[in-house]
């Protein structure tokens, strides 16, 4: 049973605390969309959570949180075999927690993702202040586990209720911001190391929508950094078909890294334009089929499948209308029917069943309307 309002952001409507407080309004680039809706109007995909939501899938929700608040480690961390201890899976573990529900001190596990916070606190590294990474586990581009983390912190920061950690939290979360600012390119995107040298799409998603979460959470982010950004990926996407590259000029436009596209313009306040409608169009073709026989690991998907569809997921939820109802019960029918007997999502082309479950959670979630981020 969940037991807090379906929008969670210090007690009001996320768009509503932005309107009253100033934040995001002037100057910092990121509020493009925030005044089209009515002060305090949810976004109407939120009334439809519980047809989208039904006693099946709450009952694969229920299963799944439940796997992965038991694999916890001892320190807080999530993550299994070599991925144990790995700050990106232990972030989007706790945005899985997040998104049921479950805050620091409240609900059943809050204790989890309180713990999940002094982890990933944990790991900032302390030759490069606000970055955090566990150069103890393998990661394919540490700048993947710091977006995810910063993502996360600014997620739960105003959720935290103890003065000391909070004031902890706040303080890593200004350096990551700092660091952010000064480690991207000079086309307005990121790349795998915390340095200015280089950028790619799939990277630079996860540092715009860390920057937008801490944007909302109060923290300074210059419109020029959104400015940047957006100019990079747009230059990532192809005027043919309006799909996103992973690079600008580099490889054919394809699934994951067009819902990559998408949620990046969105989380830098760009809403409207034929370049975001014919993106979502180009990613609409790739609807899971109804009636299929499980995970769809065809086109281009390989180990990015939950990758692509955890942001493909965000993009139509954001874009609303047919795109979320055509998109929403198709990936949860094809979530549902693939589903393990322990309640994961199995490991069958990353081999961490933390991340697959956690990403599953997170989408099948989304109609909660509990994370701050999901709200313009």
């Amino acid at each position: 049973m969940n037991l807090f309002p379906r929008v969670i952001a210090m007690n009001i409507p996320r768009r509503q605390f932005l309107l009253q407080s100033g934040v995001g309004l002037t100057g910092l680039g990121f509020g493009a969309g925030i005044a089209k809706y009515a002060l305090g109007q949810q976004q109407p995909q939120v009334a439809n959570a519980g047809r989208m939501v039904t006693d099946d899938t709450q009952s694969a929700i229920n299963r799944g949180i439940e796997f992965l608040a038991a694999g916890q480690g001892q320190d807080g961390s999530f993550g299994t075999q070599q991925h144990s201890g790995n700050v990106a899976i232990t972030a989007l573990a706790g945005l899985a927690l997040l998104a049921g529900g479950h805050q620091p001190g409240r609900n059943t596990h809050g204790d989890r993702v309180r713990r999940a916070v002094e982890f990933l606190l944990s790991k900032e590294d302390p030759r490069k202040a606000g970055y955090f990474h566990n150069p103890a586990t393998p990661m394919h581009g540490p700048m993947y586990a710091h977006g995810f983390a910063t993502l996360f912190l600014a997620e739960v920061h105003g959720m935290i209720q103890q003065p000391a950690l909070h004031d902890r939290l706040r303080a890593a979360l200004r350096r990551a911001v700092e660091l952010l600012k000064n480690s991207q390119n000079r086309q307005g995107g990121w790349r795998y190391s915390p340095d200015p040298h280089d950028a790619d799409l799939s990277v630079t998603i996860c540092q715009i929508m860390a920057l937008r979460a801490c944007r909302n959470a109060g923290f300074t982010v210059s419109k020029d950094v959104a400015d940047r950004c957006i100019a990079y990926v747009r230059s990532c996407q192809d005027q043919q078909s309006g799909g996103f590259r992973y690079q600008p000029n580099a490889g054919p436009p394809g699934f994951a890294r067009t819902a990559a596209g998408l949620v990046a313009l969105f989380s830098a306040g760009i809403y409207e334009g034929a370049d975001i409608t014919r993106g979502l169009d180009f990613l609409l073709s790739f609807k899971p089929r109804q009636g299929g026989g499980g995970l769809n690991f065809g086109l281009d998907f390989g180990m990015h499948y939950h990758y692509g569809h955890y942001y493909a997921a965000q993009a139509m939820w954001i874009a609303g209308g047919r795109y979320w109802n055509e998109w929403y019960p198709a990936i949860r029918d094809e979530m549902l029917r693939s589903q393990q007997q322990s309640g994961s999502w199995g490991r069958q082309q990353f081999p961490c069943d933390h991340y697959t479950t956690a990403m599953s959670l997170i989408i099948l979630q989304i109609p909660n309307g509990y994370l701050p981020i999901l709200h313009r």
